[in-house]
């Protein structure tokens, strides 16, 4: 207990103190990254793409989407992780104390105006608040709340982002092979919920078959009640081929699920039909999942009538 009070006296020192150096954007809001942006969010809305609409608006440039406030900012990706002066040293005090489990619990943002083409972003990231010790489903841990303030090239106020983390110490399970057999009996995979929106799919899947949406001619995956683009409830179905390239990938550390075997591949599929598909990666080494490589369907039978679509590589 002890010790529980010291972490939680030096984390508090923190407070009111920056989180990370103050950081300025790599580069100036642009054109081509709202394009990027928007394409994968699926983002539609004609003021981040035309150019009669931002002027009718009022704007002379391009318009950035509220929702990539942050994204001008972040660190720039590294295979090894962040360097040390990009890390946040409040964090790294409960990894020291081994509350080595971290995950997002909450993110509020607020803007106070477009982000304009040739805007320059930087923000402050300052510790506001570290809580006393508490019990969750994850185990014991504390929440670290911090506060960035965003601003542009004159120092004017953008928007704000209060961030909010768990760092929780992980329960230490050691079962022997025939426990984990049992856990795994126990913890049976979880299951889609079904709607009469997307029964077509999950039944395809138990025929081998990937089902896509058509509106039409106007493919469109998930599966939706009505064309997001006409609103027509009219759809037929077509059977992917199966080939595609990955668009974006992860693996899967924590948490872990007793069905689950880790680390595991999560992809973000994009079929040569058009549309995208998120699924695991099967028989393939992890530092073999790459952008760009490309996948064929496979389907795994996780449990009798339950058939859930997977890739491997080409």
């Amino acid at each position: 207990m002890t010790e529980q009070r010291d972490l939680l006296s030096r984390a508090r020192e923190w407070l009111g103190k920056d989180a990370t150096p103050p950081t300025t954007a790599r580069d100036p809001v642009n054109q081509p990254m709202i394009r990027r942006w928007a394409e994968a969010m699926g983002d539609a809305n004609p003021l981040w793409h035309d150019p009669e609409v931002r002027a009718a608006a009022g704007f002379k440039g391009a318009v950035a989407p509220p929702a990539m406030l942050e994204v001008w900012t972040m660190a720039p990706f590294r295979v090894g992780g962040r360097q040390e002066d990009e890390s946040m040293a409040v964090l790294e005090l409960f990894d020291q104390a081994g509350f080595t489990g971290v995950v997002a619990t909450n993110i509020e943002q607020e803007y106070v105006r477009y982000l304009e083409e040739g805007d320059i972003v930087s923000y402050k990231a300052i510790v506001s608040d570290i809580s006393d010790v508490k019990q969750t489903g994850l185990g014991t841990g504390h929440f670290v709340t911090i506060n960035y303030t965003f601003t542009d090239q004159t120092g004017e106020v953008v928007g704000t982002m209060l961030f909010r983390v768990l760092k929780f110490r992980p329960p230490v399970q050691a079962a022997a092979p025939e426990k984990a057999e049992q856990a795994e009996k126990k913890f049976p995979h979880p299951r889609p919920g079904i709607t009469h929106d997307t029964a077509f799919f999950w039944e395809g899947l138990k025929q081998r078959k990937l089902l896509i949406q058509s509106f039409n001619g106007r493919l469109v995956h998930p599966p939706v009640p009505a064309c997001p683009e006409t609103g027509s409830l009219e759809w037929t179905t077509v059977e992917a081929s199966g080939r595609g390239t990955i668009h974006s990938f992860v693996v899967m550390h924590h948490p872990q699920l007793p069905c689950f075997k880790y680390p595991l591949p999560v992809v973000l599929v994009e079929l040569e039909e058009g549309v995208r598909i998120v699924a695991n990666m099967i028989d393939t080494a992890i530092e073999d999942v790459a952008i760009g490589k490309a996948v064929t369907l496979d389907f795994v039978e996780v449990e009798p009538d339950y058939v859930l679509p997977a890739f491997r590589l080409a």
